[in-house]
């Protein structure tokens, strides 16, 4: 049997991701499978960079890596121009983390001997940028999944920690270990084991850490004097593990679609009583709880 700790979406955040390290000593792992979006939005990025590459960690690119490889290139799309962090990413990474990055696979089909293979992705085969939901119908699942020659599947994106069979796919995610999104600020992620039967769920782990770490390095960087709303918006995830960049882009699009970020703007966004309205659905009503079918 192989045992895998599987984490995702660490954003930057090394008190969670040290705090999953020494919480994964009691599993003894055989090897750790990072599903995307290790860097960006948290204060350090390259740190847990540095920590993937010294501990030979199996690693794949999430969306997050595409701002730091993409951003001011001609592969960027014509809004990243508007975007006001990958400039801080790319400072934080620097030239040593970029090259780095530009290595990272998209995809990794993992073949242990003992277990049946299984495929890392950080959306969906080939768009980091779509996630598989609890609400996600099994059809539109079985369509992106359709040219996946591994029976089980283990992607990200979300943020939402999932076990999901479908067809002849069995999915996990793992959640996040950095930035949460069910309303607990708890790092997330997962211990799964294989062998010829197949890959089975050992444990959800839900890890308490520090967070002071994380908003002390925010204020020494100037992280919200220059990122500007959407970097504030940013911390108050780490705070609430809810959204609050989209809502606010969202809500910005509706009501405001010419006008440029300014401290008022978000006042009257922070002065809204239900956000509800501005969240992608699957976010309206997700709790901490693992959802599994």
């Amino acid at each position: 049997m192989i045992r895998l700790a599987a984490l995702a979406d660490i954003h930057g955040n090394l008190p969670a991701l040290e705090a999953v390290i020494a919480d994964m000593q009691r599993f003894a792992v055989q090897q750790v499978i990072v599903a995307g979006d290790s860097v960006n939005w948290g204060p350090f990025s390259r740190e847990a960079l540095e920590i993937i590459t010294q501990r030979r960690w199996a690693a794949v690119r999430g969306n997050n890596e595409f701002y730091a490889l993409d951003y001011d290139t001609d592969r960027a799309p014509v809004h990243w121009s508007s975007f006001t962090l990958p400039p801080i990413l790319r400072e934080q990474l620097g030239q040593g983390g970029i090259k780095l990055l530009a290595c990272q696979p998209d995809s990794l089909s993992l073949r242990f001997p003992d277990a049946p293979p299984l495929r890392v992705v950080h959306g969906i085969p080939g768009n980091p940028w779509q996630a598989i939901f609890p609400q996600t119908s099994a059809n539109t699942v079985a369509t992106w999944l359709e040219g996946v020659e591994e029976s089980t599947v283990l992607c990200a994106h979300s943020h939402i920690a999932l076990e999901r069979h479908v067809g002849r796919w069995h999915i996990f995610n793992p959640g996040s270990v950095g930035v949460p999104l069910d309303g607990e600020k708890t790092a997330s992620y997962m211990i799964i084991a294989g062998d010829e039967r197949g890959w089975q769920l050992l444990a959800h782990r839900r890890v308490r850490y520090d967070m002071q770490p994380i908003f002390a390095a925010f204020a020494g960087m100037e992280f919200a004097e220059r990122g500007g709303n959407v970097a504030r918006l940013a911390i108050e995830e780490f705070r609430s593990a809810r959204l609050r960049v989209y809502p606010y882009l969202r809500w910005k699009q509706v009501h405001y679609p010419q006008a440029p970020d300014s401290p008022a703007l978000l006042r009257e966004f922070r002065e809204i009583a239900d956000t509800r309205p501005y969240l992608p659905p699957e976010y309206r009503d997700v709790t901490s709880q693992l959802y599994q079918d």
